[in-house]
């Protein structure tokens, strides 16, 4: 459960869906084609930096991870988000920064980036705590 600021601090910011990369993915297309036709889909970039990752590949997967990163704070600027405030999990166009966020800090920890890795899990933490709780496991 997200957790509300009674000092009424920021509203959570919603990513808008892309239902077209959305189903592409959860149709079992390749996130290489998803991520090649909407650049700008988190989603797709955080299965290629899982895919990387579990394949061994972490300098791929820290790339890739950053992209989606990237690409996710793009679109929560344009959504209205001003560097700080719940991103809650439980939207689901959300979900594709959430993990990119955590691939992130999974990847700079594999490669040493400690201070990078303890920023990312932070951020996450900050952001949604349900999705940091998710993505623990």
């Amino acid at each position: 459960m997200e957790q509300q600021n009674l000092l009424g601090g920021p509203p959570p910011t919603e990513l808008p869906d892309n239902p077209e990369a959305r189903q592409a993915l959860e149709a079992g297309v390749d996130p290489f084609e998803v991520a090649a036709r909407f650049p700008a889909h988190p989603a797709a970039w955080a299965d290629l930096a899982d895919r990387a990752f579990g394949s061994g590949d972490v300098i791929e997967s820290y790339a890739y991870a950053r992209t989606g990163y990237h690409r996710g704070l793009d679109q929560l600027r344009r959504a209205g988000w001003k560097g700080h405030g719940p991103i809650p999990w439980q939207h689901e166009p959300n979900r594709g920064f959430l993990r990119s966020l955590h691939a992130l800090a999974r990847a700079a920890a594999a490669i040493g980036e400690e201070e990078e890795a303890e920023r990312c899990r932070t951020f996450l933490r900050d952001s949604s705590s349900a999705a940091a709780e998710v993505l623990a496991t």
